[in-house]
């Protein structure tokens, strides 16, 4: 069982890059502990920059510091940086046009128990609707380093959410091509399509794990960039599958689901069914807890899966 977080691999691929690239720099609002970042900041303590809880601020100054040929990387928990500071990532980022990378940690309802004020489940709604900003979520530690590694020679903003807890591996290593904007057809199929993103991905696999012994063949596509989209990948799933489900960490308004429905009611209408936070506030528990209560499990999915293409039994 994987025991390590993304955060950790986010804090050891940034440090790796920032050991050359002295432009390289990570801001924080008292959140370095969260971020997994102290390894950075004790090794590199010249390219940290420590603004203390005031995410306004800390989004403004690296808009600035981006102004002047630096490449900051902003880290800050998912909930607050993509709801305080959201005037500032519009206006200072995305129409600015700065260089900006904002890392929201502990994304979706990562932070449990201390309930809606701490989880983040419109983030995505928000953060996509806004021009010149990419939007992705990684899977696990492998897509992480990946994915850093791309966003770091990536000109423009960028809102990067990642959980706070390791998750379950779905890539054996980071051994493989990742593109921005280019989805993973994780498992082939062609009765049903789930289209999932971030942590939730693992769930989809075990999902089509379940589904395969009842004779379904169910493919998994992992829709690491919520925006560029990649909407030929949901085309594909669409025309040759005839079913999609979406499963997200955020609410069902706005996010991935919404996204892939904007593709498929204008290009090609399946039959489609959107899983994630329904429109209230989110119950507090663990992750697990969470999303078994909300129907986000390999065991309910097959059964909504099966009710799909089988409406009749």
């Amino acid at each position: 069982m994987n025991k390590i977080a993304n955060r950790q691999v986010l804090c050891e691929t940034l440090l790796g890059i920032a050991r050359t690239d002295k432009d390289i720099l990570v801001l924080a609002s008292d959140s370095r502990g969260s971020a997994s970042m102290v390894p950075f900041v004790k090794e590199l303590p010249e390219q940290f920059v420590e603004t203390g809880i005031a995410e306004q601020n800390l989004v403004g100054i690296a808009a600035g510091l981006a102004s002047c040929g630096k490449k900051p990387w902003v880290t800050s928990p998912a909930c607050f940086l993509s709801m305080r500071a959201i005037e500032q990532v519009k206006v200072d980022v995305a129409y600015s046009g700065t260089n900006v990378k904002l890392v929201g940690i502990s994304g979706g309802v990562s932070y449990g128990a201390l309930g809606m004020s701490h989880h983040s489940l419109q983030d995505l709604a928000v953060t996509r609707a806004i021009p010149g900003l990419t939007v992705a979520m990684p899977a696990n530690r492998h897509e992480t380093k990946r994915m850093t590694e791309a966003l770091a020679a990536h000109q423009g903003g960028v809102y990067l959410r990642i959980g706070r807890n390791p998750v379950q591996d779905v890539y054996a290593s980071d051994d493989y091509e990742f593109e921005i904007g280019k989805a993973v057809t994780m498992r082939e199929g062609s009765d049903l399509t789930i289209i999932a993103a971030g942590e939730t991905v693992r769930i989809a696999l075990d999902t089509a794990e379940a589904l395969a012994a009842e004779g379904v063949g169910c493919r998994v596509v992992n829709m690491h960039t919520i925006k560029p989209l990649d909407e030929e990948a949901v085309i594909r799933a669409a025309k040759e599958t005839g079913h999609i489900i979406t499963l997200e960490e955020h609410s069902i308004h706005g996010g991935l689901g919404a996204a892939v429905a904007e593709v498929v009611i204008q290009r090609h209408p399946v039959s489609m069914r959107i899983v994630g936070i329904p429109d209230e506030p989110a119950v507090t528990g663990s992750t697990a807890e969470v999303f078994r209560h909300y129907g986000m499990h390999a065991k309910q999915l097959c059964k909504l899966a099966l009710e799909m293409i089988r409406p009749h039994g």
